[in-house]
């Protein structure tokens, strides 16, 4: 999914306005990786670090290189459980949320 520089700014501008935005876009990329659409997802959680910490502050408080988080949540990125989990905590810290899974039947 290919978005336009001026998406991703409208995306961003709102994300720094709106809490219940930025939750809801951290929960939908978070949604999108546990159902199958890792692509999406990536993109999704790729534009919702770049419009909250940055990619340096997650490197720092992950202690993953820049370069590795850039590649993780890039297009061609085959981020790793362990990095992808660990990135996911600091979110929800970094959010103040703890982001809970419950089942349910599928349709």
């Amino acid at each position: 999914m290919a978005l336009t520089r001026d998406f991703r700014e409208t995306i961003q501008k709102r994300v720094q306005k709106d809490k219940a935005f930025r939750r809801e876009l951290l929960k939908e990329g978070i949604e999108c990786l546990l159902s199958g659409d890792v692509e999406t997802g990536k993109v999704v959680l790729r534009d919702y670090i770049h419009a909250t910490s940055g990619f340096a502050a997650l490197a720092e408080a992950t202690e993953i290189p820049v370069k590795s988080l850039l590649r993780m949540f890039g297009p061609s990125g085959n981020p790793q459980a362990k990095n992808l989990f660990q990135v996911i905590a600091y979110l929800q810290r970094l959010e103040k949320v703890h982001l809970k899974l419950t089942a349910s039947k599928a349709a």
